[in-house]
């Protein structure tokens, strides 16, 4: 009898086992993670890739890559990704590289670096003799500040290969593209892997800082045109007159008063018309950088700025039409804190020594997924220094650690225990 009873609990077991889900298969603890000698092997080979890792820095970052520009960027880190063993490489129109190591559930987790930069860093890299150098822990010049994450991905990647730490879900490693120009890279890929995947990590930094909320963001160009003409015969209507009411009526917009708690906030901070003393110039522009975590503030605040504008309009004269710049989604995903991939990030960041703060309010890639409905994560930290300008810098230790903070985050969340 008691063998006939042992006999079912087991076959209960198994059942159990197979009825299982393919991600709670995989959900492996950072501690028992590191008791894998693969996973301390895998952590060894980055810190002795070092080198490797800041010369191909070193190479991608000085590939000209502004946002809308990142072909050759795309085509140079596809090729790395091939090098290191990366399975189904991809460049895609959008255009983003991408990379795989295959799983076998047919679920992923999605990893994410940003593969474009700014325009002003790419108008300093053209006014440079040299590209970037390394110089100590560090690698300096233009470009090297945000392709940092992508190297630490790849770094990642490349430990994940070599030791042969076969996975139950997809790792895929993907550098976006346009994410300084409305996150266009970002959207194609969670088109791409929405319906399958547990979990999209945008990777920023080493972990200091992790946010699994997402902070709306969108960014204005309006621009005002009215008659020209010289001082001597010019007078109303003139559109900085024009402009001038409108930001003063806009600046006086009461929800970031009322929902400051909720990161409400509006702002301009670019005013630009005109080039000469004795001329009324006939057109001219502001920014407007409007936030919240709600939608709805985001929504009527806009919708007060169109009526400012449709009464100044009335007033003076002067013509007005709102440009969008950028517009980040916000959103919160329902037991986000509470998740495996935000607990294990916590510890995998503490265990790195990171001291991480936790946010609700991100504000990059991982917005398109939260607000798609997507359980996603930012890991962030300072990675150098001077981005945007001529002396730009990369932090050497600090891509190291964010390559470990990849490693482990892939390993607890699409490894099964062996």
């Amino acid at each position: 009898m008691k063998a006939c009873t042992k006999l079912f609990y087991a076959l209960a077991t198994l059942i159990v086992i197979l009825c299982l889900p393919n991600q709670l298969l995989a959900q492996r603890t950072l501690d028992d993670a590191l008791n894998d000698p693969r996973v301390q092997a895998g952590l060894a080979e980055i810190d002795s890739n070092r080198d490797w890792s800041a010369r191909q820095l070193v190479d991608i970052g000085g590939i000209i890559s502004p946002s809308g520009q990142e072909h050759e960027r795309a085509a140079a880190v596809a090729a790395l990704m091939r090098e290191i063993g990366l399975q189904q490489v991809e460049v895609t129109d959008s255009p983003n590289a991408i990379g795989r190591i295959p799983g076998r559930s047919g679920q992923a987790i999605v990893f994410v670096a940003t593969l474009d930069d700014l325009s002003t860093v790419a108008e300093h890299q053209r006014a440079a003799e040299n590209g970037p150098q390394i110089q100590g822990d560090r690698v300096v010049g233009p470009g090297s500040n945000t392709s940092l994450t992508t190297i630490a991905l790849l770094s990642a990647a490349r430990a994940l290969v070599n030791q042969n730490l076969q996975p139950e879900h997809d790792i895929v490693f993907a550098a976006v593209a346009q994410e300084e120009t409305g996150l266009r890279g970002m959207r194609a890929l969670y088109e791409q892997y929405r319906e399958r995947a547990i979990g999209f990590v945008d990777v920023l930094g080493e972990g200091s800082g992790i946010s699994y909320g997402a902070l709306g963001i969108h960014w204005w160009r309006i621009n005002a045109y009215g008659p020209a003409g010289h001082t001597l015969n010019g007078g109303l209507p003139n559109v900085n007159q024009g402009i001038a009411r409108a930001v003063d009526r806009i600046l006086q917009i009461r929800e970031p008063e009322l929902y400051a708690d909720r990161r409400t906030r509006l702002n301009v901070a670019v005013l630009s018309s005109g080039a000469v003393f004795n001329h009324k110039p006939e057109s001219g522009w502001f920014s407007l950088d409007i936030r919240s975590l709600d939608p709805q503030h985001i929504e009527s605040m806009e919708q007060q700025t169109r009526d400012i504008l449709e009464d100044v309009t009335g007033e003076l004269g002067i013509r007005f039409d709102m440009e969008p710049v950028s517009q980040i989604p916000p959103g919160q995903i329902p037991g986000a804190l509470e998740s495996k991939l935000v607990q294990d990030s916590l510890a995998i960041s503490d265990y790195l020594g990171s001291a991480p703060r936790l946010s609700n309010a991100g504000s990059a890639n991982l917005n398109v997924a939260i607000a798609g409905g997507s359980l996603a994560i930012g890991i962030s930290s300072e990675r150098g220094g001077r981005r945007g300008f001529a002396d730009e810098w990369a932090d050497i230790p600090v891509l190291q650690r964010t390559a470990r903070n990849v490693f482990l985050t892939a390993v607890t969340q699409a490894t099964a225990r062996q």
